[in-house]
């Protein structure tokens, strides 16, 4: 199927690894001019070589800390910069570090606010007047799961708390950016196998007094309905498809990707 991305600028934050990196590379497959950050040169210069040499696609990218407000302006920067316009914007950032309640200062709490929701406020305030110029635009917060289910996981408080922010602001827009053209929707995943979901296991496992295989296999085999961790290639095929044109109808949604895990009907 042709999405219709050819030659759009996307914008995919944070994108140097796991699941942001799987969205750029899914991006550059179908056509579209891809541009990414990281707060390591190393990491985001390999990422997007490695990118560019399996899709021969148009890949720009900066050293960029998406938690404070210049690497936010460097990012968006870069795109307007190198390609002239922001068609869409995937909103994205490392995932606040795991831990209980009376774990967490409020040093870490506003680290958190800054790196989750700062991030999403900024880069968006940065690409809504390039949008509504043209009249059209597509943004997608990459939030989780657990903003329907946070119980689930009791040693990422920062996490819950702070993405459900997210996720209300993003209805909320949805609704006000309609008139403009612009898009706007969340992807959440579930258990995706990636660096993020082996430190959450690991985590977890020291608690439980456990392995990480185990924790592994409690999820494959009592949890998740298809019996296994996803893929970033199938999540990021989600998110393309929500910010793509093929998806023109469809605003202030919140799709799941997690193997049938949440069990709530909405």
């Amino acid at each position: 199927m042709d999405l219709g991305l050819k030659g759009k600028v996307a914008v995919v934050a944070a994108s140097s690894k796991g699941l942001a990196r799987a969205v750029a590379e899914e991006f550059s497959r179908e056509g579209a001019r891809v541009v990414m950050c990281s707060r390591d040169e190393a990491s985001i210069k390999g990422a997007a070589d490695g990118i560019q040499k399996k899709t021969g696609g148009e890949i720009a990218w900066t050293v960029a800390d998406v938690g404070t407000a210049q690497g936010c302006d460097r990012l968006l920067k870069t795109a307007l910069d190198r390609f002239g316009t922001i068609d869409i914007l995937v909103s994205n950032a490392g995932g606040p570090p795991p831990g209980r309640f009376d774990d967490l200062d409020d040093a870490a709490w506003q680290k958190a606010v800054d790196i989750t929701l700062f991030s999403a406020v900024r880069l968006t305030r940065l690409a809504l007047p390039h949008m509504r110029k043209a009249g059209s635009g597509s943004i997608v917060y990459m939030t989780s799961t657990t903003v329907r289910q946070p119980t689930q996981y009791l040693n990422l408080i920062l996490s819950n708390a702070i993405r459900a922010a997210v996720q209300g602001m993003a209805k909320t827009l949805s609704s006000d950016l309609a008139k403009d053209g612009v898009r706007v929707n969340c992807v959440q995943p579930g258990r995706i196998f990636t660096e993020r979901i082996q430190q959450l296991d690991n985590d977890t496992a020291r608690r439980q007094d456990t392995t990480p295989d185990a924790i592994r296999a409690h999820y494959e085999k009592n949890v998740i309905p298809l019996g296994r961790y996803g893929k970033p290639e199938e999540f990021a095929a989600a998110v393309v498809f929500l910010a793509s044109p093929k998806a023109s109808y469809i605003t202030g949604t919140s799709l799941q990707v997690d193997g049938g895990m949440l069990m709530s009907m909405f």
